[in-house]
């Protein structure tokens, strides 16, 4: 039960954030281009590759807790495109290429899709 609220808690910690950081590069840069959504993207991959090697390296009592409230629910709620990227990494450092080029693949592609059909769906409704 822990865990689940550590995560309810970090979820909301990083959604705020996301909003904050994004809103604030958008006034800065203009809305021309994704910007704000860029920064949020690779400032949490780079949070997630530093915080995901800091936990299992010195945290081991702490470590699932940590994992919950930092991992899956700060970054989680800041970003879920951290996570599609330590689990591609993780695939790759595992030696299936294959998997993690499927990963990326799939990943873009199919959320794309899905995207544009829910777009064209909602459109319709």
């Amino acid at each position: 039960m822990i865990n689940i609220l550590l995560i309810f808690f970090g979820a909301g910690l990083g959604g705020v954030l996301r909003y904050l950081v994004a809103n604030n590069v958008y006034s800065a840069m203009g809305r021309q281009f994704p910007y704000g959504t860029l920064v949020v993207n690779v400032s949490g991959c780079f949070l997630m590759g530093i915080l995901f090697a800091f936990l299992l390296d010195r945290f081991d009592g702490w470590g699932p807790e940590l994992r919950a409230l930092l991992l899956i629910g700060f970054l989680g709620g800041y970003t879920t495109f951290s996570s599609f990227s330590i689990e591609t990494l993780n695939l790759v450092e595992n030696g299936a290429w294959l998997g993690a080029a499927s990963n990326i693949f799939f990943s873009v592609i199919l959320c794309l899709i899905a995207t544009w059909i829910g777009l064209i769906g909602g459109r319709h409704l």
